[in-house]
């Protein structure tokens, strides 16, 4: 009975991938355009004869880049195969106690997994009917905090107040603040890491630097917390970021124009999908995302899922409670925008 020995877990859902090329995709909060130029020629010219050598044990010449430009050191920046793996480390190093770590019921669905993989207790706070954290919900007891900062699904971002309260109210664990989206309008906590040094940031390289298929992703923390990810990563997980990966990510990470300049042709979409959204009579928060977290009050989520997958557009729809009725809409290119709208449009007219 050797399958009574295999793991028993519910794992993390992705977006549907659809088998198919011909289709608008805006499920999974990829950027819709392509990665900085320069990453893309660090690729191109890197010297595959090098492949022979393991890469740098700890990804120097990317966490000096990184460091570079957060204003850090570089003992206080840890580099990792996509922010998935860097906080699946950052569980292990700093989650160890008896009491659980909390985190919001409405957030990156893979915390549960995590803790439930590495046998960590944890415990959800609800967000009120806004879909709002409130800090005064994380002044106890606790293992640990986790708070995505933007959030998702819901696009909404709160200021350095807001997380200097609760990293200030949990000064015995260690508080995780994963800024997956911060950089399409929101307030990165990079400032408290001079306050507080329980404080982790975690970013990635997926969302606005658009190199999600490269996997890379950062933590940022005092010295002695990211020691203690590394420790983790030596005793679990020992494989670096590899050596393209490390040239590509140095490359776009240095290339500050056209980084912002993505920014700005996201965000400036978003807020044209959004007004539209809202004049046809749909309910969502000001997004500090790459995405719009949308529900309409006359049509359930489920069945505008269902007819823009019939019409080849790709969202995502939660079929959990409290968000059932709420759609996750990637930000596109304004070609994807506009055909979305289209349909949508006609989807309200019926």
């Amino acid at each position: 009975m050797w399958q009574d020995n295999l793991i028993k877990i519910e794992p993390y859902v992705a977006g549907e991938q659809p088998k198919k090329t011909d289709f608008i995709k805006l499920n999974a909060n990829e950027n819709p355009y392509p990665p900085s130029p320069k990453a893309a020629a660090a690729i191109r010219d890197f010297n595959a004869e090098t492949l022979k050598k393991y890469p740098s044990s700890n990804a120097v010449p990317l966490v000096n880049a990184i460091a570079e430009r957060e204003g850090l050191l570089p003992e206080n920046v840890f580099a990792g195969n996509g922010t998935d793996d860097v906080l699946s480390l950052c569980f292990r190093a700093f989650f160890n106690s008896d009491k659980p770590i909390i985190f919001p019921d409405i957030t990156y669905s893979f915390n549960t997994v995590w803790c439930d993989i590495l046998n960590i207790p944890y415990e959800t706070v609800p967000v009120d009917d806004n879909f709002n954290i409130n800090p005064a919900d994380y002044a106890r007891p606790n293992g640990g905090v986790v708070i995505a900062n933007p959030n998702a699904p819901t696009s909404i971002g709160r200021g350095l107040d807001f997380i200097r309260e609760i990293v200030r109210n949990n000064r015995e664990s260690v508080v995780i603040i994963d800024e997956a989206y911060v950089d399409f309008g929101g307030t990165t906590a990079v400032p408290l890491l001079r306050e507080f040094d329980n404080l982790v940031i975690t970013r990635t390289f997926s969302k606005s630097r658009s190199m999600a298929g490269m996997r890379l992703g950062w933590a940022m923390g005092s010295k002695e917390a990211v020691a203690a990810i590394y420790a983790a990563k030596d005793s679990m997980n020992s494989y670096p970021v590899d050596s393209i990966a490390q040239a590509a990510g140095v490359a776009a990470i240095k290339d500050e124009e056209y980084f912002q300049a993505t920014l700005k042709k996201v965000i400036a979409t978003r807020e044209r999908l959004a007004a539209e959204l809202r004049g046809m009579g749909f309910a969502l928060p000001d997004s500090q995302t790459n995405f719009l977290f949308a529900t309409h009050p006359k049509f359930s989520a489920k069945e505008i899922f269902e007819y823009l997958k019939m019409r080849d557009i790709y969202v995502r729809w939660f079929n959990k409670p409290k968000i059932d009725n709420y759609l996750r809409i990637t930000i596109g290119t304004d070609e994807e925008t506009n055909a979305l709208i289209s349909a949508l449009s006609e989807f309200v007219k019926r």
